[in-house]
C-alpha cells in the first residue's frame, strides 16, 4: 500500500509515524523543511519539499501509483486543490481531505463529484459527537459507538466499592448475569493498557473498557457500581465553530445551556442563531463572573476555545469553584496524558478525531471504522467478515490471534452477539476487535480475503 500525505503538521506527522511503524510505504509532502526534518528523524518515510497543491509535485511524488492520498494540512484550500489535481492526474487513488470550514463542508456533494474526494473529514463535527457521547454517560472516561450505534465501547474508572473489584474475568459473566450482553475489552492499570484474559483480575483503580449492546449499557454500569447522574446544567466556554455546533445540538428543553465568549460580535452572532441557550460575554478565567453564573451548580463545563492553555486553566478554575465535571479541548498531543492527573475529567482532541476518521480507509480488509483507545496504545476496529477471509468458518478459540487481540462482539443481522470460545464467525458478521498497536498488521491479515492476501 502506497500512501501520500499532504501536510506534515500534527495530524500528518502522527498518522505518518503510525503507518510507517506498520511497514506501509509512506511519502509526505510539505512546504516546511523543518516539519519534514522532524518527521524524517522519527519515522521511516519519504519526504518531498513543496506544495501538495502543485501538479508537478504530485507527479514527482508518484500520484499515478498511489493507493491513498491524505490531504491534512491546516488549509482547507490546499487540501481541496491537492485532491482536485490528484483526481485529474490519476482518479484511481482514494482521496481523503480534512475540511473544517462550513462554507466547503456544506457542499460535500460538489466536492466528491468535482474533486473526486472519497471522504471529507471534519474534525470539529467529530469532537462535538465525542462530547455528546461523554455527556450521555457522565461516569465514563471514553465512549465510542459501532454498528450504527448499536454497540458501545465504554471506558470507566472502576469505583473503589465496585462489586466486581478483585474478581477474575472468567467469573464476571456469572456475577453480572448470563442475560447481560457485555465483555471486558481492556484494563488500564498504572497508565498501561492490558488486553485481559479469563484469569486476569479486575483491580481497584483500574480503568475498565467494556463492550455491550447499547440497550444493556445502563444495567452494565449499575452492576459495575458506576453512578451516572444526568447532565442538565451546561456551560460552554468558547463560541467558535465547536462551541456553536455543540450549543446547537443542546438547543432543547432537556439542557439548560450557557455559552460564554469574550468577543462581542461573536456573541451577537450566537444570540441570533440559538434559541434556548443563554449567550454571555466575558472571560472564562474571570472568577467573579463564574461565581455570578453559579458555576458550582454546573453539571458539565466544556472549554472549547481555540487556545488550549486557556481551556485547561478555565476547566481547573471551574472545578476548583465547584463544577462537577469538565471537558477540555486540546490540540497538542503532548498535553493528552496530563489532563486526567491534573484534575480535568475529559479531553477531546480534533486532531486525534481526524486521525481516527482517516484510519479505517487505510486498513486492509473491509474495515468500517476504527478508533484509538487510551491515546494510541490500542485500536478498536469494526470490520465485515468477508466470505473468503481466513477467520470465517472458525470458532473464536481457533483463530490463533496474538495475545494483544480480542474479538469483543459482533452484529449478526440485527442481533448483537457476545461470543464464547466455540462461537463460529460467519460471512458478513460485523466484528468489533480490539488490538494493541504492534498487532494491528496481524489483524489486517486475518481480515483480508485469502485471494486478496495471497
Amino acid at each position: 500500500m502506497r500512501i501520500i500525505i499532504i501536510g506534515a503538521g500534527e495530524v500528518g506527522y502522527h498518522i505518518a509515524r503510525r503507518l510507517a511503524e506498520e511497514n506501509k510505504e509512506v511519502l509526505v509532502i510539505d512546504s516546511s523543511a523543518d516539519a519534514l526534518r522532524r518527521l524524517a528523524e522519527s519515522a521511516d518515510v519519504q519526504t518531498i519539499l513543496g506544495s501538495g497543491s502543485s501538479p508537478e509535485v504530485l507527479e514527482q511524488a508518484g500520484i499515478a501509483k498511489a493507493d491513498i492520498l491524505l490531504a491534512v494540512t491546516d488549509s482547507d484550500e490546499i487540501n481541496l486543490i491537492s485532491c482536485f489535481f490528484a483526481n485529474t492526474l490519476d482518479s484511481r487513488a482514494t482521496k481523503l481531505a480534512r475540511i473544517r470550514s462550513g462554507m466547503y463542508a456544506n457542499y460535500k456533494h460538489l466536492l466528491t463529484q468535482g474533486a473526486g474526494i472519497t471522504k471529507i473529514i471534519n474534525p470539529d463535527e467529530e469532537v462535538v459527537n465525542s462530547i455528546l457521547r461523554l455527556m450521555s454517560v457522565p461516569g465514563a472516561v471514553e465512549i465510542n459507538e459501532f454498528a450504527d450505534g448499536k454497540i458501545r465501547l465504554v471506558g470507566i474508572n472502576l469505583p473503589d466499592d465496585s462489586p466486581v473489584a478483585g474478581m477474575r474475568l472468567m467469573q464476571l459473566r456469572q456475577a453480572m448475569g448470563d442475560n447481560l450482553r457485555v465483555v471486558i475489552a481492556a484494563l488500564v492499570r498504572d497508565g498501561r493498557l492490558i488486553i485481559p484474559r479469563g484469569q486476569d483480575r479486575i483491580q481497584q483503580g483500574d480503568v475498565v473498557y467494556f463492550a455491550c449492546d447499547i440497550l444493556d449499557q445502563d444495567e452494565v454500569l449499575a452492576r459495575l457500581g458506576v453512578e451516572t447522574d444526568p447532565v442538565r446544567e451546561v456551560l460552554i466556554m468558547g463560541g467558535g465553530n465547536i462551541g456553536y455546533k455543540l450549543a446547537k445540538a443542546l438547543d432543547n428543553k432537556f439542557f439548560h445551556t450557557r455559552v460564554l465568549d469574550n468577543r462581542q460580535k461573536r456573541c451577537e452572532y450566537l444570540s441570533e442563531r440559538l434559541d434556548r441557550p443563554i449567550v454571555l460575554m466575558g472571560d472564562s478565567t474571570d472568577q467573579d463572573m463564574l461565581r455570578e453564573e453559579n458555576i458550582q451548580d454546573m453539571d458539565m463545563v466544556i472549554a472549547v476555545t481555540g487556545d488550549e492553555e486557556t481551556n485547561i486553566l478555565s476547566c481547573l478554575l471551574a472545578k476548583s469553584l465547584g463544577a462537577k465535571r469538565a471537558i477540555t479541548r486540546v490540540n497538542n498531543f503532548g498535553y493528552m496524558p496530563l489532563i486526567e492527573p491534573i484534575g480535568i475529567d475529559y479531553a477531546v482532541c480534533p486532531r486525534l478525531s481526524a486521525i481516527n476518521s482517516l484510519l479505517h480507509f487505510i486498513r486492509r480488509g473491509k474495515i468500517v471504522s476504527t478508533v484509538s483507545i487510551k491515546g494510541e496504545q490500542a485500536e478498536a476496529l469494526e470490520a465485515i467478515a468477508q466470505e473468503n477471509s481466513p477467520i470465517v468458518g472458525k470458532a473464536i478459540m481457533d483463530l490463533d490471534l496474538p495475545r494483544g487481540c480480542l474479538v469483543l462482539c459482533f452484529q449478526r443481522g440485527e442481533t448483537v452477539v457476545i461470543p464464547r470460545g466455540d462461537t463460529v464467525i460467519e460471512p458478513l458478521d460485523r466484528l468489533l476487535i480490539i488490538s494493541t498497536r504492534p498487532d494491528i498488521p496481524k489483524v489486517e491479515k486475518a481480515l483480508t480475503t485469502k485471494v486478496e492476501f495471497f
